[in-house]
């Protein structure tokens, strides 16, 4: 199931995307009094299986019976899950990433967290602080947590996932590199954009093999795959839930390839600035554009 959230009347509201347009859950359930189903991402993730049933069956009877569905390009996108209780984002975790940087592989995962300030939908404006120089992009697999979990094994891990999103993990270089705690250059207003959609985990075979790419202003300049990963998915959900309780629509940020600006020679690294265009993409989760401004 691929779903989204959109803004309606100053509030964030559930869509579905189908083949024929985007289905306004709240508007159907308006019309199909006697149905019941997931209103709210949040209420989606927690529900399972149960909940994309209900969801599946409401789709189907919206199309069957006419119900009008809603044109991509007209809605104004919000963050695919807009109420993480959590942002865990995982660093230099691509080894031509490293490689790129002139950084040894870390024995471990390197964690850092972002706020919710920080959470933007597709399309949205980016603002460029301006206590920074050096904004760079890093495209990136968002796993979404279905269902809490501590001490997970690695085998068991990937049944903890809900889906998948495309996030950007907008970094300000000269904050993030202050000091030895990266959380300023990282958790500016806006600086984590994520969506256009959630993909359900059963859409996604294998998120070890799907191809992250970055454009800006129609440059290509990232072009990897998953399977470059230092720590796979399971590996990160396994690690994480030992240190502290995964719950339900949490997200996790799995780091970022080759290809950002701050692994480019120092002489010829230029930041971001306002105009920029930039757009992330991975395979089978769709584009995620903004801009900066």
């Amino acid at each position: 199931m691929i779903t989204l959230t959109f803004e309606k009347n100053d509030e964030l509201l559930l869509g579905v995307k189908t083949e024929k347009g985007i289905l306004d859950v709240k508007a159907a359930l308006k019309v199909f009094l006697d149905t019941t189903a997931p209103t709210s991402v949040s209420e989606m993730i927690e529900k399972g299986c149960e909940g994309q049933a209900k969801l599946q069956a409401l789709v189907e009877r919206a199309i069957s019976e006419g119900v009008p569905l809603l044109e991509e390009k007209e809605l104004h996108f919000g963050p695919c899950v807009p109420n993480p209780s959590k942002i865990i984002c995982v660093g230099l975790n691509y080894k031509k990433h490293a490689d790129e940087c002139n950084l040894d592989y870390p024995p471990e995962p390197l964690l850092f967290s972002k706020f919710a300030n920080s959470l933007a939908g597709q399309g949205e404006e980016i603002p460029l602080p301006a206590v920074s120089k050096q904004v760079d992009y890093e495209a990136e697999l968002c796993l979404v947590i279905g269902k809490k979990g501590r001490n997970i094994k690695k085998e068991e891990a990937l049944d903890y996932v809900y889906g998948y999103c495309t996030a950007n993990d907008v970094s300000a270089r000269d904050l993030q590199f202050k000091s030895s705690q990266w959380l300023l250059g990282k958790t500016c207003d806006k600086f984590s954009p994520i969506g256009p959609y959630l993909v359900s985990a059963e859409e996604i075979n294998n998120p070890q093999n799907l191809r992250v790419q970055t454009w800006v202003n129609g440059e290509k300049r990232q072009n990897s795959n998953t399977e470059d990963m230092i720590f796979h998915c399971d590996e990160i959900i396994s690690y994480i839930s030992a240190h502290m309780t995964l719950h339900s629509g949490d997200i996790i940020l799995t780091g970022t390839p080759e290809g950002v600006i701050n692994g480019y020679p120092e002489g010829d690294r230029l930041w971001l600035k306002k105009g920029d265009v930039v757009t992330v993409e991975i395979e089978k989760l769709g584009s995620l554009t903004n801009y900066f401004v």
